[in-house]
């Protein structure tokens, strides 16, 4: 065994006992299967050591490197390598990358599909098998899957590469929170190179099942289930059946087609929400003229229901206040990729602690299985692009944006948890030829037309365009008075407007501030050797005292929650992420503060909160006038 993949078993090892513990062995890293809504038996997990070779200069092709047998380092996937975890921890920038691993392929598996499927690679991906190309794909945060059968030799090794290319400064591609500079600095961190998520094997039949959206009609007590094959006969049957635990609750046989919508009757349906996070199991069959099961796929569901109504958030048909955490997405030894899934549990376990209903999860497209927990443990969350780091009046930017958002919200329709799509994050660069307010719009009304059971907030934050279910605002005003003299209603009724010259305007939509606090806090942990404590950030000037950290924190929740106009926050944020101190939890996610008290602080009553500011706005009233 080569003495870098030691050095990072041992990295593996150091991260399961910080992060939490996992029976299963740290040889094979993320070794559960990545799609839990859509979950075969038989897969093969490619994660593990592969070898890979930078190529700064982009001449690899010219060397062949498309037809290698294999390179001279090695990387584990599905870390990048920028990771510590990847066992290669390169930090400045990547701008092209080869990768390569073989290919055992069973000869029984001829006459059948053979899917390579990728969780994740940042940004341009080409496959190559046997020194073919076979697909390209564009998009850092989007899964993909590429069809090997026809190029693959059956019974023998074959060799897989995959070329990366990662331009950072094109201004052409979604970053996130990637930084642009060297090293991390401010609210901008480590990039992301490459395959970031589980890469995997399945050899399906012909005629399997492809895809199956699920859509939840709490009103109808149905679900309604649009399936695709891969191919169809006109002879095969597809079966669904519904389980509440063994019980069968409802099951549907119909002819296979892809253009089929089955509707399936569940009485006294049982809701999902955060309080009761009830799920019903779900498979899937495809049957054959024979009688043979040919293709069997295992899911979830929940019924739940997410609308707006006047302004109001609705869950369920019942008005429903979000009190939500910013999420990055990122860990130490990762970077974008969880070292574990418990850690993925555990991230959403903290949250639930702290006294939140769930995430915003930030300038990055998390993982199937980040859903999958937010699903099982009852945990709100708003799906997010990583769109900063893009130019958004380049059209070529603009054509990557809509292109990789599209396959983002086809491949996350079926999350229970997700109840609000969110494209863009504080769109502040000024517009060109309408181009920045085209992109909002067009994200606006494709996101729509591909799902109309969830709100969008076109951009949260920022300069607004035309349309929006959501107007959100961020704001950092320290200060809690004037934190509620700037949020209260102005003479006209009207919610404050960050930036009302260059933004729509307010129509009555429903209004949230999705982003707000951030309060620094410092405990003192490992940190980037460039960093100094002038170099950590956060927003405002840091209290001198944990007292006054609680009473910053409680007084601008309060304003937040006494307002009855704003339907629900976010506050900034759930951890410290390397510079960044504004966490509620440190960046290796040990608590920083009292989490029962920070619970009472954000899961309190609204009237108590306004109570509470009524009493604040009184006392400061007092003390100013003594001033005088």
């Amino acid at each position: 065994m080569k003495i870098k993949y030691l050095a990072t078993l041992i990295s593996a090892a150091i991260a399961l006992s910080c992060y939490g513990s996992s029976s299963e062995p740290v040889s094979l890293p993320r070794p559960e299967y990545p799609r839990p809504q859509f979950e075969r038996k038989d897969w093969t997990n490619l994660n593990g050591e592969w070898s890979y070779t930078f190529d700064f200069g982009k001449s690899g092709k010219e060397h062949g490197y498309s037809e290698s047998t294999g390179f001279q380092n090695s990387i584990i996937v599905p870390f990048c390598p920028e990771s510590t975890l990847s066992g290669v921890g390169h930090t400045d920038f990547i701008n092209a990358m080869w990768y390569h691993r073989n290919l055992s392929i069973p000869e029984d598996w001829d006459g059948k599909k053979v899917l390579l499927n990728f969780g994740g690679v940042d940004y341009r991906a080409e496959v190559f098998i046997n020194g073919k190309s076979l697909f390209t794909h564009y998009g850092g945060g989007a899964s993909f899957a590429v069809d090997l059968t026809d190029a693959l030799k059956y019974g023998e090794n074959n060799d897989l590469v995959v070329y990366v290319e990662d331009d950072v400064k094109s201004w052409q591609q979604p970053l996130g929170k990637q930084s642009r500079r060297l090293n991390s600095y401010a609210c901008f961190y480590t990039r992301v190179t490459g395959i970031w998520q589980t890469v995997w094997l399945e050899a399906v039949d012909q005629h399997a099942l492809k895809q199956c959206r699920i859509t939840p009609d709490l009103d109808g007590n149905q679900f309604v289930f649009e399936p695709k094959f891969y191919n169809v006969d006109g002879s095969s049957k597809f079966n669904i059946k519904i389980k509440d635990g063994n019980k069968v609750v409802c099951e549907k046989t119909t002819p296979a087609s892809n253009s089929s919508f089955i509707t399936a009757e569940i009485k006294k349906a049982k809701t999902w929400s955060p309080e009761d996070p009830f799920l019903y199991d779900i498979e899937f069959s495809v049957i054959n003229k024979n009688g043979e099961t040919i293709d069997k796929v295992n899911s979830y569901a929940g019924m739940r229901k997410s609308e707006l109504r006047n302004g109001v958030f609705y869950l369920n048909n019942k008005p429903y206040y979000q009190r939500l955490v910013l999420d990055q997405g990122y860990y130490p030894d990762g970077q974008w990729t969880a070292p574990t899934d418990e850690q993925l549990k555990r991230d959403i376990e903290l949250g639930k602690a702290a006294g939140f209903n769930g995430a915003r999860l930030h300038q990055k497209v998390f993982e199937p299985r980040y859903f999958y927990w937010a699903d099982k443990l009852g945990y709100l969350t708003w799906g997010e692009s990583a769109s900063w780091g893009m130019n958004w009046t380049d059209k070529v930017a603009a054509r990557n944006m809509l292109a990789e958002w599209h396959e983002c919200i086809d491949r996350d329709y079926n999350v229970t948890s997700l109840i609000a799509w969110s494209p863009l994050n504080e769109t502040w660069i000024k517009d060109v030829d309408g181009q920045r307010d085209r992109l909002t719009n067009d994200l606006y009304f494709m996101t729509k037309n591909l799902d109309r059971t969830r709100p969008v907030v076109a951009s949260s934050g920022g300069h607004h365009a035309g349309f929006t279910d959501i107007y959100a605002e961020h704001i950092y005003v320290q200060d809690p008075v004037a934190l509620y003299n700037q949020l209260s209603l102005n003479s006209n009724g009207k919610p404050w407007i960050h930036h009302p010259k260059e933004s729509a305007e307010y129509k009555g939509e429903c209004y949230m501030i999705d982003e707000f606090g951030g309060i620094q806090w410092n405990k003192k942990m490992d940190a980037p050797e460039v960093a100094t404590e002038d170099a950590f950030w956060g927003y405002g000037q840091a209290p001198q005292s944990l007292d006054e950290y609680y009473k910053r924190l409680e007084e601008q929740v309060n304003v937040i929650l006494s307002l009855d106009h704003i339907a629900g926050f976010c506050y900034t944020q759930i951890v410290d992420v390397e510079l960044e101190k504004n966490g509620i939890y440190t960046y290796d996610r040990s608590p920083k503060f009292d989490v029962e008290r920070i619970n009472r602080i954000f899961s309190k009553p609204r009237e108590q909160a306004r109570a509470e500011v009524e009493q604040m706005l009184s006392t400061r009233k007092e003390v100013s006038q003594a001033t005088k």
